[in-house]
C-alpha cells in the first residue's frame, strides 16, 4: 500500500524517465530538478517514492532505474539541519520515515521475481545497512541503531525454498559484512554450512563470496573459529570437476562436467582466503596442490580457470612459503606447469610473421597463458628462493633449450629472465654455465627466440649488475651488438633495449672498447624504415653516452648533427616520440661530453627545444614532458650560462606545477566501469562509491617540482625570483598534497633548494629571509604531525633537518621545538603500535616463514623514518645546543624504552640521540648521566656493529665534550672500549668502523679526559695495538691526531723500532685511503717526519715495504 499520493508518483516517474532521457538538455534539467526541488527540499519523500517505485512499477527497467537511483541518492551527503554536519542523506532522515522506507526495501526484496532487479535491491539495501553498520545512524538516546528486521529477514531468505531468495541473502551478506559480524557463531557455522551444501550452485558461490566478504572482515584471532569451513568450501569446488572430488572431501560427487566459468569464480573467492588466512587450508593442502595441478594442465578448461588456479597456488608461495616449501609436490609441479603454460605462445603464428609485422609492441598480454606463466615463475623464484626453485627449474631447461620446438626453447629462455632476481645469489656463481644456454639463442634460426635470448641478457644485466658488466661483456657484448642487424625490427629493437640494461650498470673503462661497433650499427637502426627501431635507437645511444661519459666525445659529430636534423624536421603528429625521444638523446650526450665540447652547439640545441616548446599545442604531445627534462639538463650543462632562458622555461613549469588534482566523485557503477577501462586513473573506494584521481596529471606534476629543485640547486642565487611565487603557490602547498605521495616527496626536497637560493640572495639574518623561514617552518612542523604515509614522514623529517641546516644557528624558537618534539613523540607511538602488530602477526606465521614482501617494505620504511628522525634530533642539537634540552627531555621515557629493546633499530636509534645530548650540550649532558651511561657501556658490548659504534663513538664525545664530570665514565669505559677493539671480528667490513671507533674514543679519553686514568702509558701501549683508522674519516683525525701528541712529547712507547715502524705504515694506509686530509694530513705527515728521526728508521726501507701506490702516495707529503 502506498503512503504517498499518485501525483507525487506521476512526478516521480516522469522524473526518472528524463534522467534516462537520450536527450542532453532534458537529462541536464531532470537532474537540476532532481537536486533542487527533492534531494534539497523533501528527501524523505523522494527516498520513500523510490522504494514504492522499486515496490510497484509495472515496468521492469523503470523498477531497475528506482533501485539504481535510490542507492546514489540513499548514500549522496548532505548537511544534516540538526547537526550542521555532513552525512549521508538516509541517515539524515527521522527515524519514522527511515523504518517506514526500511520495510519497504525488505518487502520488494522478498516479493521481486528478476534475478537482475532483486540484485539491484539487494544493492541499495547493503548501502542502507552499511550506513546502520558504519554507525552513522545513531538512535535517540545515542546508541547506535540496529536494523533488526534485516537480519531476520535475510536469515529467513537464505532458508527460503527459492534459490533466487538465497543467493540474494547471500549477496546481501557480502556487500555488507557487518551486519552479521556480531552475531552467533553457532548461527553464522550453520548459515554458511547450508549454503555450502545447497543444491544450487549459484548460491553455493554466493555463500562462498558471503564467507570470504565475512572471515576477511573479522579480527585475525577470532578467524580461527571458521577455519573448519574450508572443508565445505573445498567441497564445492571440487564439485565443479567431479572427476576429482575425491581427493579433496572423500566423496565422490554426482556426474557432470567441469564449469570453467563457476570453477574460476570459486578460485578467485579461494585466492582472498589465501591472502587473508593461509594457515586455514593446511590440513588439506597437498589435496588442494594435486587439485589445482589438474585444473591447470587440463586445456579443455578455458585459459582463465586454468590461471586462476594458478593465481591461487601463487597466492600460497606469497603469503605462506614455508607451506609450499613443506610440500614436496608443490615446487616440482608448479615449475613444470608454468613452463608448460609459458610454452603456448604464437598459436597459428609459427613462423612469427604475424608477430613482427606488429607495430604496437605495447599490446596487452596479461591474459594470456605464456605470460601467466612467466610471471608466476618471478613470484616463485622471489618467494620461495633460488635453493627451492633453480633445481627444478634447470631439471627442465637443458632439454627444452636443445629442444626441435621453437616455443620449448623460448620458454626456457623467458624463464630465465623470470627466475634470475629471486634465484640471483644461487646463480650468479653460475653465470657462465647460464650464458652458455643464453648466448647461442641470438644465432638461433627462429625470430621469437632471438628476441627471448635478448630478454634473458637484458634481465640478467640488471639482476646481476656488475658481474655481468665486469666480468662477462666479453661474453656477451660481441653475441649481442650483432643482433643488431637482425633481419626483424623486433628483434633489433629488443636487442638494443637489452643493451640498455647492460650498458646503463657498466663503466666508462668496459664499454670503451666496443663503442664503435656498438655505435656504427646503432647509427645504422636510426635509418630503419620502423620508427619503433629509431625510437628505441635513440634510447640506446643516450644511455651509451650516460654511461661513456667523456669517452662519448669522439662521437660526437657523427651523431649530434644527425640528432639536429631530427629535432628540426617537422614529421607530423606521428613523429612526435620519435623527436621526444631525439631531445633526450641530444641532452644526455650534452652531459656527457659538456659545454666546452658541444661549443656553439649547445646554444644551438637550446634554441631549438625553444622553437619546439613554441609549437607544442596538443595537450597530449609526449614533447611537452621530454621537454621539461631536457630543459633540466641543459642548465645541468650550461649552468649560469643557462639564465637566459629561463623566463621561456619556468612559465609552462609552474603552471604545471600548480596544477589541481583532478578528482570525480562516482556512485554510477557505468562510469566506474568506464574510468576502469581509461588509463591515468585510480580508483578510490569509499563508503560505497569510488573516488576517481587523474594520477596523469599528478604525475606532471610531480615531475614538475622535481625540475624546480633541479633549477633551484644548480642556479643558487640566480633562482631567487622565483622562489617566493613557488614557496607560496607549489612547495608548501605540496607538503600536504594529500592526493599523490610523490608530489609531496618532491615537495619537501624542493623547499630547502628554495631556502638556501633566498638566503645566498638576502643573507640568513635579513627580514625578508626571516619572513620566509618563520612561514617555512610552521608549515613543515604541521606536516610533521599530519602526514599519514611512513615512507613520505621521513621525507618530511628530512625537509626539516635539512631546512635548518640552511638557516643556522639558534633559528628555531622554543615554540617550534615544542612542537617538533610533539611530533615526534605521536609519531613513537604509532611506531610502538606498527611493531606490537607485526610481533603478532610473527606469532601466526607458520614455523620457519618469513616475513611477507609488504611487511619487510614496511620494516625498511620504519627504519628509514627512525634515520631521518634522527637526523633531525641531531641537527637541533647542533644549531641550537642546550636550548633543545628542556623540549628533548619529554621524550626520556622513549629513550629509555628503546635502549633497552631486543630490536636492535631501537636502541641504535636511542643510542645516537644520546651522542648529540653528549657532543652539542657539554656539561649540562652530566644531568641526564643516569640515563646514559648503562646503554653505552652496553652498547659497546652490543653484538651488532651499528650500535657498538654509536656507543663507542659516545664515549669518545662525553670525553672530550662533557669535562670534568665525565671522567670517571671515561676511566670506566676505557677496558671495554680496548675489548672492542680485540673482538675476533674486529677488522671484518661490517665491524671495522665499530672497532675504529673505539680506537679513538680512546684516544679522546687519553687525550682530552685522562684525569682519572690509571696506568696511563701501559693503555698508551695498548691503543698503539688497536690502530689503523682507514675507513672511518670522522674517526681518523682524532686518532691520529692523538698520535702526533705522542710522537711530539717522543713517548717511550714509540721508541721501539718495530712499533715506529708500525705507526709510519698506519700513517701511510690512512693518507692512501684518504681518510686523512687536508691541514691535518700535513700536521700528521709533520710529525711522522719526527718519527723518523726520533725513532732512527730509515725512510727507504719502510717504503720499500709499502705498495707502490702507497709510496707515490706517501712521497707526495715528504
Amino acid at each position: 500500500m502506498s503512503v504517498l499520493p499518485p501525483e507525487v508518483h506521476a512526478a516521480l516517474a516522469q522524473l526518472l524517465r528524463a534522467l534516462q532521457s537520450t536527450d542532453n538538455a532534458l537529462r541536464t534539467q531532470a537532474e537540476e530538478t532532481l537536486q533542487q526541488e527533492w534531494i534539497v527540499q523533501r528527501p524523505d519523500v523522494l527516498l520513500m517514492g523510490l522504494a514504492e517505485h522499486i515496490q510497484g512499477a509495472d515496468d521492469v527497467a523503470a523498477r531497475s532505474h528506482a533501485a539504481v537511483i535510490f542507492r546514489r541518492m540513499a548514500t549522496k551527503t548532505q548537511k544534516d539541519p540538526l547537526t550542521n554536519q555532513h552525512k549521508e542523506l538516509f541517515a539524515i532522515l527521522p527515524e519514522p520515515q527511515r523504518n517506514a522506507i526500511r520495510a519497504k526495501l525488505l518487502e520488494s526484496l522478498s516479493g521481486e521475481t528478476v534475478a537482475s532487479v532483486r540484485n539491484k535491491i539487494g544493492d541499495a539495501i547493503a548501502e542502507v545497512a552499511r550506513q546502520y553498520t558504519d554507525d552513522s545512524i545513531l538512535a535517540p538516546n545515542g546508541d547506535r541503531e540496529v536494523w533488526t528486521e534485516l537480519l531476520q529477514s535475510l536469515f529467513h531468505a537464505s532458508q527460503s525454498p527459492d534459490p533466487e531468495q538465497r543467493e540474494a541473502a547471500f549477496k546481501i551478506f557480502t556487500t555488507t559484512p557487518g551486519i552479521i559480524e556480531k552475531q552467533q557463531q553457532d548461527v553464522l557455522q550453520t548459515v554458511f554450512t547450508k549454503g555450502f551444501a545447497d543444491a544450487d550452485v549459484s548460491v553455493q558461490l554466493a555463500a562462498m563470496h558471503a564467507f570470504s566478504a565475512f572471515f576477511r572482515s573479522l579480527a585475525k584471532k577470532h578467524q580461527q573459529r571458521y577455519y573448519p569451513q574450508t572443508v565445505n568450501m573445498l567441497a564445492v569446488l571440487a564439485q565443479l570437476r567431479p572427476q576429482t572430488s575425491e581427493s579433496m572431501d572423500g566423496k565422490v560427487n554426482g556426474a557432470g562436467s567441469g564449469d570453467s566459468e563457476n570453477l574460476t569464480k570459486a578460485l578467485m573467492i579461494l585466492i582472498e582466503l589465501a591472502e587473508t588466512a593461509p594457515k586455514m587450508f593446511k590440513p588439506w593442502f597437498p589435496d588442494l596442490v594435486k587439485f589445482s595441478m589438474t585444473v591447470i594442465s587440463d586445456k579443455q578448461l578455458d585459459d582463465t580457470a586454468r590461471q586462476n588456479a594458478l593465481e591461487l597456488m601463487a597466492t600460497f608461495a606469497d603469503f605462506s612459503p614455508q607451506m609450499c616449501r613443506k610440500e614436496p609436490t608443490y615446487t616440482k609441479g608448479m615449475v613444470t606447469q608454468c613452463l608448460s603454460l609459458m610454452t603456448d605462445v604464437g598459436e597459428d603464428d609459427d613462423d612469427a610473421a604475424e608477430w613482427n609485422a606488429a607495430e604496437d609492441l605495447e599490446m596487452d598480454e596479461s591474459d594470456l597463458n605464456h605470460v601467466a606463466g612467466e610471471q608466476c615463475m618471478d613470484r616463485l623464484a622471489n618467494k620461495l628462493g633460488g635453493t627451492e626453485v633453480l633445481g627444478p627449474t634447470f631439471e627442465w631447461l637443458p632439454r627444452m633449450m636443445q629442444s626441435h620446438s621453437w616455443r620449448d626453447r623460448h620458454a626456457a629462455l623467458m624463464a630465465i629472465s623470470a627466475i634470475s632476481e629471486g634465484c640471483q645469489e644461487q646463480m650468479e656463481g653460475e653465470l657462465q654455465q647460464v650464458l652458455g644456454l643464453v648466448v647461442p639463442a641470438l644465432i638461433d634460426f627462429h625470430p621469437r627466440v632471438r628476441w627471448a635470448g635478448c630478454n634473458a641478457l637484458g634481465q640478467m644485466s640488471t639482476d646481476f649488475k656488475g658481474t655481468m658488466q665486469t666480468k662477462y661483456h666479453q661474453v656477451v657484448l660481441p653475441a649481442i651488438i650483432p643482433v643488431l642487424k637482425s633481419a626483424e625490427p623486433r628483434v633489433q629493437a629488443h636487442a638494443a633495449a637489452a643493451l640498455v640494461n647492460f650498458c646503463e650498470e657498466a663503466e666508462k673503462a668496459t664499454l670503451e672498447p666496443y663503442l664503435d661497433s656498438l655505435l656504427d650499427n646503432l647509427l645504422t637502426l636510426l635509418q630503419s624504415p620502423k620508427r619503433f627501431v629509431q625510437e628505441q635507437a635513440l634510447s640506446t645511444i643516450a644511455t651509451v653516452a650516460d654511461s661513456a661519459e667523456d669517452a662519448f666525445s669522439r662521437y660526437y659529430d657523427a651523431l649530434m648533427p644527425n640528432l639536429f636534423n631530427v629535432l628540426r624536421t617537422d614529421h607530423g603528429k606521428d613523429h612526435r616520440l620519435l623527436k621526444a625521444k631525439a631531445m633526450e638523446c641530444a641532452t644526455l650526450i650534452a652531459l656527457a661530453v659538456g659545454k666546452e665540447r658541444m661549443g656553439h652547439d649547445a646554444l644551438g640545441l637550446v634554441q631549438i627545444l625553444g622553437a619546439i616548446q613554441d609549437n607544442i599545442t596538443d595537450d597530449d604531445d609526449p614533447q611537452a614532458s621530454y621537454l621539461l627534462h631536457c630543459w633540466g639538463r641543459m642548465c645541468r650543462v650550461l649552468g649560469p650560462d643557462f639564465l637566459p632562458f629561463l623566463k621561456d622555461v619556468m612559465p609552462p613549469l609552474l603552471k604545471l606545477a600548480q596544477s589541481k588534482a583532478d578528482i570525480q566523485l562516482l556512485d554510477d557503477e557505468e562510469n566506474v566501469a568506464q574510468m576502469e577501462q581509461e588509463e591515468g586513473w585510480e580508483l578510490v573506494p569509499l563508503k560505497g562509491k569510488y573516488i576517481g584521481i587523474k594520477t596523469s596529471t599528478l604525475d606532471d606534476k610531480h615531475m614538475a617540482i622535481e625540475l624546480i629543485n633541479v633549477y633551484a640547486q644548480h642556479l643558487e642565487i640566480a633562482f631567487e625570483p622565483y622562489v617566493l611565487e613557488i614557496m607560496e603557490k607549489v612547495a608548501l602547498p605540496g607538503l600536504g598534497f594529500f592526493f599523490h605521495d610523490p608530489v609531496r616527496v618532491a615537495s619537501a626536497k624542493c623547499v630547502p633548494a628554495l631556502l638556501n637560493s633566498y638566503k645566498l640572495a638576502h643573507g640568513v639574518q635579513s627580514q625578508q629571509f626571516q619572513h620566509l623561514w618563520n612561514g617555512t617552518v610552521e608549515k613543515i612542523l604541521e606536516v610533521l604531525e599530519t602526514e599519514p604515509a611512513i615512507e613520505t614522514l621521513a621525507e618530511m623529517y628530512q625537509c626539516f633537518y635539512e631546512s635548518v641546516e640552511v638557516c643556522g644557528k639558534n633559528c628555531l624558537s622554543s615554540e617550534h621545538m615544542a612542537i617538533f618534539i610533539t611530533a615526534a613523540e605521536s609519531v613513537l607511538q604509532e611506531y610502538q603500535k606498527r611493531v606490537k602488530g607485526r610481533f603478532e602477526d610473527a606469532q601466526d606465521r607458520e614455523d620457519g616463514d618469513e616475513a611477507g614482501e609488504d611487511e619487510l617494505f614496511a620494516i625498511e620504511d620504519d627504519q628509514t623514518l627512525l634515520s631521518d628522525m634522527n637526523k633531525a634530533f641531531h641537527t637541533i642539537f647542533k644549531n641550537q645546543g642546550i636550548s633543545f634540552l628542556q623540549h628533548w627531555q619529554r621524550l626520556l621515557n622513549y629513550y629509555s624504552t628503546f635502549v633497552t629493546n631486543p630490536d636492535p633499530t631501537q636502541r641504535q636509534w636511542a643510542l645516537c640521540i644520546f651522542d648529540d645530548v653528549l657532543e652539542f650540550c657539554g656539561a649540562e649532558s652530566w644531568r641526564y648521566s643516569s640515563h646514559i651511561i648503562n646503554p653505552l657501556i652496553d652498547g659497546i658490548r652490543d653484538n651488532v656493529p651499528a650500535n657498538r659504534q654509536a656507543a663507542a663513538y659516545g664515549a669518545g664525545v662525553a670525553a672530550h665534550k662533557g669535562g670534568e664530570a665525565w671522567s670517571d665514565f671515561a676511566c670506566v669505559s676505557l677496558p671495554v672500549l680496548f675489548t672492542a677493539t680485540g673482538r675476533p671480528d674486529a677488522r671484518e667490513d661490517d665491524h671495522v668502523f665499530a672497532t675504529e671507533n673505539a680506537c679513538a674514543s680512546i684516544a679522546k679519553i687519553l687525550h682530552y679526559n685522562k684525569s682519572k686514568v690509571q696506568n696511563e702509558q701501559q693503555y698508551i701501549e695498548e691503543w698503539l695495538k688497536t690502530l689503523p683508522v682507514v675507513n672511518d674519516e670522522e674517526a681518523a683525525p682524532y686518532a691520529y691526531a692523538y698520535l702526533a701528541q705522542l710522537i711530539d712529547n717522543q713517548n717511550p712507547a714509540l721508541q721501539n723500532a718495530d712499533t715506529a715502524a708500525k705507526c709510519f705504515r698506519y700513517v701511510a694506509e690512512a693518507l692512501e685511503a684518504e681518510t686523512l686530509q687536508g691541514q691535518i694530513a700535513q700536521r700528521i705527515a709533520g710529525a711522522l717526519k719526527n718519527l723518523i728521526i726520533f725513532a732512527n728508521l730509515d725512510p727507504a726501507q719502510l717504503l720499500a715495504q709499502l705498495p707502490y701506490e702507497t709510496q707515490q702516495t706517501v712521497r707526495t707529503f715528504f
